[in-house]
């Protein structure tokens, strides 16, 4: 892939911001669609990206397109428009978190426009990607992978093939799951803690430097225990969205789902009775307070 490409970018939210800033800095010509969040469009206009008024206008604008979007029904959405616009687009590339059965469906609608669809998603938080130092998990055959790549290292630290289209999303999938399922087991604890006489700065300081610490229970406890609500900025909606495709994914495998259906419930849970905004450490306020806890912060 040539040093300089023509590059849209749709979702320039939390994540997609800094993405985007990193991919003009390496010098690319980039578009960029309206958000809702006005802030990083005008930031990215100033530092010299052209702002699309629809995807078509992108399509017709981009041979590479990045998608950082919500969830499948908005990816299926803007590949549709991609496709219905009959541009130079090469190749899309999502980072989005997806389910990984629309993704492979959405790579055959692709191929048969002359498209290749690429699924890297992405781990990290919107600081790495402000950074350029996220971690990428690409579905693609090696040779689609190594002329993209480029792009991706524009805000990738570490870039690993997980296997072919599809594939990205369902190793994410993967790594939510389990990371959830932390975020799940956390919440359960501390509120079985607190009823027996354990506080949450007491769990964190036996917890932290030993066999079971790891970065995520670092940015879950500095909420916790420390009350720092920017520490893992990912919703809780998110969250069970996620977990959601984790379960769909299961079934459609033939997988019997008892943690990951458990796992979810939670999460839907905290969504349904208004938390979905909220971030993931919060889980813990929320089962402290179905169980009758009052939270308290260090």
């Amino acid at each position: 892939m040539a040093e300089r490409q023509r590059v849209g970018f749709i979702g320039v939210g939390l994540m997609g911001h800094g993405m985007a800033k990193n991919i003009l800095e390496a010098g690319h010509k980039l578009t960029v669609l309206g958000h809702r969040n006005r802030k990083p469009v005008d930031d990215l206009v100033k530092r010299g990206a052209t702002e699309a008024s629809d995807v078509g206008e992108m399509a017709l604008a981009s041979d590479v397109i990045f998608l950082c979007l919500p969830g499948s029904p908005q990816v299926e959405a803007s590949v549709a428009d991609i496709i219905a616009a009959k541009g130079d687009v090469r190749f899309i590339i999502d980072t989005s978190t997806s389910n990984p059965v629309s993704t492979r469906m959405l790579a055959e609608r692709c191929a048969k426009a002359g498209i290749t669809m690429v699924d890297a998603p992405l781990s990290r938080t919107p600081k790495e990607a402000w950074e350029g130092t996220l971690d990428v998990m690409a579905g693609a055959s090696e040779e689609v992978l190594a002329e993209v790549r480029p792009l991706l290292e524009a805000f990738a630290g570490k870039i690993v093939r997980v296997g072919e289209c599809g594939a990205g999303h369902t190793m994410k999938l993967l790594n939510n799951f389990v990371s959830m399922g932390y975020g799940a087991i956390y919440a359960e604890a501390l509120a079985i803690g607190a009823k027996n006489g354990i506080d949450a700065a007491t769990f964190e300081s036996v917890i932290s430097g030993g066999r079971m610490d790891c970065g995520f229970f670092q940015t879950f406890f500095k909420y916790v225990v420390g009350g720092d609500r920017d520490a893992h900025k990912f919703a809780l909606r998110n969250a069970h969205k996620d977990m959601r495709y984790v379960v769909s994914l299961a079934n459609e495998s033939g997988i019997a789902s008892h943690v990951s259906s458990s796992i979810k419930n939670g999460y839907a849970t905290a969504e349904a009775i208004g938390r979905g905004d909220d971030y993931v450490p919060m889980i813990a306020d929320v089962i402290a307070e179905l169980n009758g806890i009052r939270p308290s912060k260090a």
